[in-house]
């Protein structure tokens, strides 16, 4: 709409009395407007850098630094110890002996001020890179922890803007290699056979001897230069180098309410959401979230993963792809019935009321007009291997109509899918349209959403919603937090009026949505059979728990990730009859520019329940041995989080051996291994935002990813207040060994008091688990 109205802005024509200039006095204001916000949002993120630079202090410190030396000075007394007389030295002479005085009072004031921030700052960097609180008993707090907790919450005391930590968040420590490998061995003890670990033990004994300390050198010498060791080789080679789909093996999705649907209009609930998404935007822009902490702590995470959230998009290359970002954008992309268009969402420099989105939706509903040759099935492109793409991008899209069509979908704010489809839980076999919905929202039709936008939103024709997210950018939580305030700001803030409309006048003026006009080649979809066959081999399922959640594990003092993670090495051994590495992902946040980890849940002390319980051995000392592992997961678990974890070390040694042109048989055996079962919680973080005691119908259902290996699952959850935990379970067709549906069905359907049952890895025993602790 900016761009129409700049081109009718001003017109003129050449006569023979000269030149006749026509000005649209309405379209110059829609532009002094525009240009208005552009100025708002550039003098807002100055305001912020300079609050945040400050951090823990306030800007108006200064004021008080400068007040007190000055009355120090009234009072006959030099606090600077002869620096103020020192400065006075070095001052224009042509000042007066008062301005003179003034003018170097005010620079040792600066500069004492400066001194005293970073002074804080250290000291706020000092506290948190402390991370034995983690590990101590619940309820036997050291009078260290108890120090230490007050002082951050004293540093801590000012309301924080959402980048307020970053600098002061540690740095991510290089563990020591011996302590790694040591790690590593005791980690696959239970995998190998006694000859079997054997030789893993002395390629790992013959890697530290030789090549493994100059690798590690190496590494650290990167700790000290870059922000983080890990996350920028861990963004390029785990995601962006892949030349495989990124449709299945690494997007993620994030599902709607399960019971409640706020309305059956389309066109509103894509209104709400699209309104809901952007005021998470401005947030972001303004820096008005709160930093996200340690669930039940003062302990900030690094919100480093939220920069890229909007106007993001992962272009393709031939060996690695690029993510792209752009500050700002005022439409977003909008996908129906095979047709593109380009949706405003600002309009003199404001943001359209939901009533007003929800109409410009209904107007790309009710457009008739086909689609354009080519045009329907192209985003597949997105769904399949990336050199064709790289390869189809610049030879038809590298300009003309092409690339402008494309960037208006790259530069959007984020993508919209108006689906013609209805899911969710609903009619005569609920449970099977529950796991259609989770393979919609998943892949699709593979060509009818874009893959390569860092999410995309889904609306379905029912009203239903969800969310497909790229994953190079970001993790899970940070995608789950934004899924989380959309969801509750469009049911409980915005709502919609009785007949299901969103709330709001409509200026009817606002001109139609933009249809995006392509010329392409027949060939250009040749990537959706390749995607096709991806999304045709993938199981999901998805099911909710409500025979007790995490309300009743506590109350057996054993920790609810615990809990269900030793429940899936159980479903595994009865399901394969041995153990497989299991990955279950932990963020590392508490480092600056930190993301994941990984923990590996399958310990000796799980291996050593799971073979106590299938022997038949006495109740109580299947009890103690489960607390022993629940008790070791957790410690893996809070390794994993303070930067004691294995596997992303391991990782960057194995790619600086790579540059340094080397080659490691331990590592290269090490990073081949195959993850059979991928395991991930996703996190509720903002509770307060979901009343589920006036409104307990009102759960997420949290969302899924697909199995990481052809042979194995993928298992993801969410622990939904005291009651309730949603599992997400998939697995690929074409291996027989797997089955994501049936095997659930055998685990509820089991003998629960005699473990009988003939179980799979998705059988979840928790049920009979839980059993088994209480009675």
């Amino acid at each position: 709409m900016a761009e129409a109205h700049q081109a009718v802005a001003f017109q003129f024509t050449i006569t023979p009395e000269g030149i006749d200039l026509q000005l649209s006095y309405q379209a110059l204001n829609q532009i002094y407007l525009s240009g208005v916000r552009s100025w708002k949002k550039r003098v807002s993120r100055l305001r912020n850098r300079v609050i945040k630079g400050v951090y823990p202090a306030s800007p108006s410190s200064w004021l008080f630094v400068v007040i007190a030396i000055l009355a120090t000075m009234y009072m006959r007394s030099d606090p600077s110890m002869g620096l103020i007389t020192k400065i006075q030295q070095h001052l224009p002479l042509s000042l007066s002996a008062e301005g003179q005085t003034m003018l170097s009072v005010l620079v040792f004031s600066t500069l004492l001020w400066l001194s005293l921030i970073l002074a804080l700052r250290f000291c706020l960097k000092l506290l948190l890179s402390y991370h034995q609180w983690m590990f101590e008993q619940h309820g036997r707090v050291s009078n260290t922890t108890k120090v230490w907790v007050t002082l951050l919450r004293l540093l801590s005391s000012r309301k924080p803007l959402l980048y307020s930590y970053q600098t002061s968040l540690p740095i991510l420590p290089v563990p020591a290699i011996k302590e790694t490998l040591s790690r590593y061995l005791e980690s696959v003890r239970p995998l190998l056979t006694d000859p079997g670990y054997k030789r893993m033990t002395e390629l790992a004994n013959q890697f530290e001897s030789n090549l493994g300390n100059r690798l590690q050198r190496y590494l650290k010498l990167k700790a000290l230069w870059a922000t983080n060791y890990v996350s920028d080789w861990w963004e390029e080679y785990i995601y962006l180098r892949s030349r495989g789909p990124i449709m299945v093996n690494s997007n993620y999705y994030g599902m709607d309410f399960l019971y409640v649907t706020p309305t059956a209009l389309q066109a509103a609930r894509a209104g709400n959401t699209i309104t809901a998404l952007l005021l998470y935007r401005r947030k972001v822009n303004r820096e008005e979230l709160k930093p996200s902490r340690v669930p039940g702590t003062v302990i900030p995470l690094c919100a480093a993963q939220c920069e890229r959230m909007f106007n993001t998009t992962r272009t393709p290359g031939v060996e690695t792809d690029v993510l792209q970002h752009w500050q700002d954008s005022e439409f977003v992309a909008v996908y129906h019935k095979g047709r593109f268009f380009r949706l405003w969402v600002y309009t003199a420099g404001r943001l359209l009321s939901p009533r007003e989105i929800e109409h410009q939706i209904q107007r790309i509903l009710d457009d008739p007009s086909p689609p354009q040759p080519g045009e329907e099935k192209l985003g597949a492109l997105t769904a399949g291997d990336r050199v064709p793409w790289s390869q189809m991008r610049k030879q038809y899209f590298s300009s003309g109509i092409n690339k402008r069509s494309l960037d208006s979908i790259e530069r959007a704010a984020f993508f919209v899918t108006l689906d013609d489809e209805e899911q969710g839980m609903r009619g005569e076999d609920p449970a099977g349209n529950l796991d259609r919905y989770a393979k919609s929202i998943l892949h699709g039709k593979c060509y009818d959403r874009w893959f390569d936008k860092s999410f995309s939103i889904v609306i379905y024709k029912n009203g239903k919603s969800g969310l497909n997210a790229e994953h190079s950018w970001a993790d899970a939580p940070t995608v789950a937090h934004l899924w989380e305030f959309t969801l509750a700001t469009d049911a409980f803030q915005l709502g919609y009026s009785e007949d299901g409309h969103c709330k709001g006048e409509v200026d009817r003026s606002l001109p139609l949505p933009q249809r995006l006009v392509w010329d392409i080649p027949s060939e250009v979809c040749s990537s959706l059979a390749v995607a096709q066959a991806l999304a045709d081999d993938v199981d999901c399922h998805v099911f909710p728990f409500r025979d007790f959640g995490k309300g009743r594990i506590k109350k057996l003092k054993i920790s609810p990730d615990a809990f269900i993670q030793i429940s899936l090495q159980l479903a595994y051994y009865r399901d394969r009859g041995g153990f497989c590495l299991t990955y279950e992902a932990s963020m590392t946040r508490l480092f600056r520019e930190g993301r994941t980890e990984t923990v590996r849940s399958c310990s000796n002390e799980s291996c050593a329940f799971v073979k106590a319980l299938e022997d038949g051995e006495e109740a109580e000392q299947c009890r103690h041995l489960f607390r022993l592992a629940s008790e070791r997961h957790q410690n893996l678990y809070r390794m994993a989080m303070t930067g004691a974890g294995i596997d992303r070390h391991l990782f960057c040694l194995y790619v600086v051996s790579k540059y340094l042109g080397v080659d490691s048989p331990f590592l290269k055996e090490v990073l081949s291994e195959p993850w059979r079962l991928s395991t991930s919680q996703t996190p509720v973080q903002q509770m307060e935002l979901f009343d589920l005691k006036n409104y307990p119908d009102f759960i997420s259902l949290g969302g899924g990813f697909g199995p990481v290996a052809d042979d194995g699952y993928g298992v993801s959850y969410i622990i939904v207040g005291e009651d309730m935990i949603n599992f997400h379970v998939s697995s690929k067709y074409s291996c027989s060994q797997t089955v994501s549906k049936a095997s659930v069905t055998f685990m509820f359907g089991c003998d629960i008091g005699h473990f009988k049952a003939s179980y799979s890895i998705c059988n979840f025993p928790v049920f009979a688990l839980t059993t088994f602790f209480l009675f």
